[in-house]
């Protein structure tokens, strides 16, 4: 049986910025993916559905007979008001505008890399990733180097509470709805995982900015992250599926085989979980 998930409105957003970074509750305001739909109920420990039909590209995919295996797929509970992730040390955990972490999840496993950040040998925070992800990323950049492709490491792990602070600085400038669609909501930032790192460069002052995309190193890591395991998390023209604007600079560790696979059929992480079967 084909694996969809159904589109869920997440809840309104909430912030007190009154000395305690903490979200009482979501707003379910934020616009994703096809809400037009009205929503979907949802029960404890319920096959996830939807009655959507494939489209025709999803058609073509699925008749390779994709396949994964039962734990890799997210195992959901609904908790307070919000479809939480209860595997979370899934390598395949799909965090995004519909799914999120628990708040006090933090990995066990965090490492810091030995690749330049931008911050140089500043021990913080965002210089962790999960020991797994933290490998393929040093290999990313040894290959990089090769290449001469000269490329820093920016932004990685980041637990709940720091995520708290940076969608607050964002919504105080552009409001809660707008600061949605480039910062995740507390709990729904693949960064909260440890297994995505936002990269740059030089040639755009080590900035997370689109013109990335337009620059050797952004180009290069664009043609090779998936050999390493990597996926370019929010491409271009995929908005209105991943709920986010395009960051040519935001990678995710997935495996080298999931990587390959979604590189070569060009597809999202929620594209990928809507045509593989589950075994």
């Amino acid at each position: 049986m084909r694996k969809i998930f159904i589109t869920v409105y997440v809840v309104s957003i909430a912030l007190i910025m009154s000395g305690c970074n903490q979200f009482d509750s979501l707003v379910n305001k934020i616009p994703f993916m096809n809400q037009s739909d009205g929503g979907h109920g949802f029960k404890e420990n319920e096959e996830i559905v939807e009655n959507d039909e494939p489209s025709v590209e999803e058609e073509e995919i699925a008749s390779d007979i994709l396949t994964l295996e039962a734990q890799f797929f997210n195992e959901i509970e609904e908790v307070n008001g919000k479809l939480t992730i209860q595997n979370p040390l899934n390598i395949l955990a799909l965090v995004n505008k519909e799914f999120s972490l628990p708040e006090q999840y933090a990995p066990e496993d965090l490492v810091r890399p030995k690749v330049p950040f931008s911050f140089g040998d500043l021990d913080i925070e965002k210089s962790y990733m999960r020991k797994e992800a933290a490998e393929h990323l040093e290999l990313l950049f040894k290959a990089a180097e090769k290449a001469n492709i000269e490329i820093f490491a920016v932004s990685g792990y980041r637990s709940y509470d720091r995520q708290v602070d940076v969608f607050a600085a964002k919504a105080s400038q552009v409001g809660e709805q707008a600061a949605a669609t480039v910062v995740a909501v507390p709990g729904f930032s693949e960064h909260q995982t440890g297994l995505a790192m936002d990269i740059s460069s030089r040639s755009i002052n080590l900035e997370l900015i689109e013109k990335f995309e337009e620059t050797k190193e952004g180009i290069w890591l664009a043609d090779n992250a998936y050999k390493f395991g990597f996926i370019l998390r929010y491409p271009k023209g995929k908005e209105d599926i991943t709920g986010y604007q395009y960051e040519p600079w935001h990678f995710r560790y997935v495996g080298i085989e999931v990587a390959k696979l979604m590189y070569e059929k060009d597809l999202t992480l929620e594209e990928y979980f809507n045509i593989v079967e589950k075994i």
